[in-house]
């Protein structure tokens, strides 16, 4: 048996913790993850791009477990009433190389990516950081909200999105949430909600190279957690924000960066840092207060396997998981075959005129 977790698992796992303590354990598996970044097998995922979208697995191991996420991206499915993200995934032990999870990922993809945004900005924005402009008010939006606001203390947040609708729906679920120090201001461009923005969070939909922000709306101090661009041909940022003097870029794993982030508009000797080198002392992750950091996140596997081992072991936690019967447990396990019962197998085709043959299933089962 394999554990599973579906939808409404998730909504269990993440009920009882609510979503702030799940978001912050969560980035606390991920950090201690990245401290041990050189025991990981790493790789670019793999994509297979349409005109309407991407399918991409994303893969990794520390070589006691394996982990791989299935994922896509397909921004015109709002329009149909689907979701642009869905995504699931398996956690599988390397000594046998049996799963050990099945779980959606749909859900824990959102949470993931605000755990690692927020994670990433403890170590790169102004401590003193308490204003976020929030640019893409779709289904990520919350996420990246309860993390900021959770993690660092943000207190009030400036809203925009081309869909009106959009940012009403992310200023109720907000609302909702019955927090007193949170304030949001709903602003007309990106231009008006980057503003007085001590972090700027860009998280939009669009395959395609878009300019979310131009180097005029960048101030000396501010935090940038480019979160939407996230496959060839998908980005957010003006290339010269990236190229400012007094900019530092940071990433997760550059050989995936310079084919999906922001970075794939800049030359491939354009300098940049990834995280695991910040965790490790070698880099700092802001130099000075006035310094204009960016963190060009794309998610890597690293991250979705932190959040299965974090689902495991919280599912583990419980008397009594959800399991499903994914792999056959055989008393010999040479006899594959024996699986399927007499019962089960009460015919067999003949190859050259396509019909049944009686008996032949009792008999080979006799023999």
């Amino acid at each position: 048996m394999v554990d599973y977790i579906g939808i409404e698992g998730i909504q269990g796992i993440v009920g009882r913790l609510g979503p702030a303590r799940f978001i912050e354990g969560l980035a606390a598996e991920i950090e201690a993850d990245y401290r041990r970044w050189g025991e990981f097998d790493k790789s670019a995922r793999h994509a297979i791009h349409s005109p309407v979208g991407v399918i991409e697995l994303m893969p990794t191991s520390d070589g006691q477990m394996y982990s791989f996420k299935y994922v896509n991206g397909h921004p015109k499915n709002t329009a149909r009433g689907l979701l642009t993200v869905t995504a699931f995934g398996v956690l599988a032990d390397v000594e046998t190389g049996y799963p050990l999870l099945l779980s959606e990922l749909t859900v824990t993809t959102a949470l993931r990516t605000a755990a690692m945004s927020a994670l990433a900005a403890r170590w790169m924005a102004r401590p003193d950081s308490r204003v976020m402009a929030l640019i893409g008010n779709g289904a990520q939006s919350e996420f990246q909200a309860i993390a900021f606001h959770h993690m660092l203390g943000i207190r009030e947040f400036r809203l925009f999105d081309v869909d009106p609708q959009a940012t009403q729906k992310l200023a109720r679920n907000l609302q909702a949430l019955g927090l007193p120090d949170l304030h949001m201001t709903l602003c007309s461009s990106a231009a008006e909600a980057v503003a007085g923005a001590d972090i700027v969070t860009t998280v939009t939909a669009d395959k395609r190279n878009a300019t979310i922000l131009t180097p005029e709306m960048i101030a000396p101090g501010m935090h940038l957690n480019a979160v939407g661009g996230d496959c060839p041909g998908k980005t957010e940022l003006h290339a010269d924000i990236l190229l400012r003097a007094d900019a530092r870029v940071i990433v997760e794993y550059e050989p995936q960066s310079r084919i999906e982030g922001e970075i794939q508009q800049l030359p491939a000797d354009f300098a940049v840092t990834e995280f695991a080198q910040v965790l490790g002392g070698d880099a700092p992750g802001r130099a000075s207060p006035a310094e204009v950091t960016i963190f060009d996140s794309v998610g890597f596997a690293l991250e979705d396997y932190s959040a299965l081992r974090y689902l495991y072991k919280l599912q583990r936690e419980q008397k009594q998981p959800e399991e499903i019967d994914l792999i056959p447990h055989l008393d010999n396990p040479k006899d594959l075959f024996g699986l399927l019962s007499t019962s089960s197998v009460n015919s067999i085709a003949a190859p050259s005129s396509g019909r049944t043959v009686p008996g032949l299933a009792a008999e080979v089962a006799a023999t």
